[in-house]
């Protein structure tokens, strides 16, 4: 299965400004690129790229006076199958986890599990550990939020998105992985391209979050929005929650002027030749759906 991925990002400063970017497919993502999978700059300073601690691909340049435009376009070669569901997969005690996952047990900026340890314990302790577990997270994740870019706000934690029951989807993310945390399960925040292959078209596209939990000696994809195994996803960066791994980290201020993405399923046989040619020109924007995504 081929996947057209990309993004065009354009922004406005008044002065030179650095800038840390979160924008490329992650090292482990388990598929092929075709094309050239990295961000492109309009402006004066150069992009150069390191691997950070979770080992997301990370860009570092400076936008410079007025407006640049950063961009990305390649095709994504994959398997086409859905998410996997880890059926039966155990539950570690703490003390015999190894010790790379110890880092996602615990609160962060946005997961404030520790807030949510006396609810979780209620809700979840009488439900079998392991994989039963962490599908009654999700369910309830799924049930009690709902979604919309309205409601989403930079400053957002997971108890925030208990209480006030709403969302996007980097919020059901945050609250799904910090139910798991209060409940001993390692649990880390994911984002990456999800195209609507085998889903009716929503008329747009977007960057989309889940997350992962380690149980049975591996890590496992959860997505907590659609509660279900999705096809085509690719994933672009891990951490802690999203802010390890914010799009655009900005050392000075800047105005977001345009924001759009696209994650397109190409046709059956569609040659390198065809791939080349689509590749020397962006796609079009959609007709419909936000021209702005969050970005923090």
């Amino acid at each position: 299965m081929l996947i057209r991925i990309g993004f065009e990002i354009i922004v406005a400063c008044q002065a030179p400004v650095p800038m840390l970017m979160a924008l490329s497919t992650h090292p482990e993502f388990g598929g092929k690129i075709i094309g050239a999978d990295k961000v492109r700059s309009s402006g004066y300073g150069p992009v150069t790229e390191y691997i950070d601690g979770y080992g997301n691909r990370i860009s570092r340049t400076v936008a410079g006076p007025g407006f640049t435009t950063f961009w990305s376009d390649s095709v994504a070669e994959i398997e086409g199958l859905p998410d996997q569901i880890p059926y039966g997969a155990m539950q570690h005690r703490v003390e015999d986890l190894p010790y790379q996952t110890l880092n996602f047990l615990t609160a962060s900026r946005y997961c404030d599990s520790d807030r949510l340890v006396d609810f979780a314990w209620k809700q979840f302790g009488n439900v079998p550990e392991g994989w039963e577990r962490v599908q009654a997270i999700s369910t309830f994740v799924h049930t009690h939020v709902t979604f919309g870019y309205k409601f989403g706000r930079p400053d957002k934690t997971a108890a925030n998105v208990f209480g006030e029951k709403t969302g996007v989807c980097r919020d059901f993310a945050h609250l799904g992985l910090s139910l798991c945390r209060a409940m001993n399960i390692p649990a880390r925040y994911a984002s990456g391209y999800l195209p609507d292959v085998g889903e009716p078209d929503s008329g747009f596209d977007d960057f989309c979050a889940w997350f992962e939990v380690f149980l049975g000696g591996q890590w496992h994809t959860v997505d907590a929005r659609y509660n279900r195994p999705r096809i085509g996803r690719i994933l672009m960066v891990r951490g802690t929650d999203a802010s390890d791994v914010a799009m655009i980290t900005s050392f000075g201020n800047y105005e977001l002027t345009s924001f759009r993405v696209w994650s397109t399923e190409l046709p059956t046989g569609t040659t390198d030749a065809d791939i080349g040619v689509l590749l020397q020109a962006l796609p079009a924007p959609r007709e419909k759906g936000p021209n702005f995504g969050p970005i923090n």
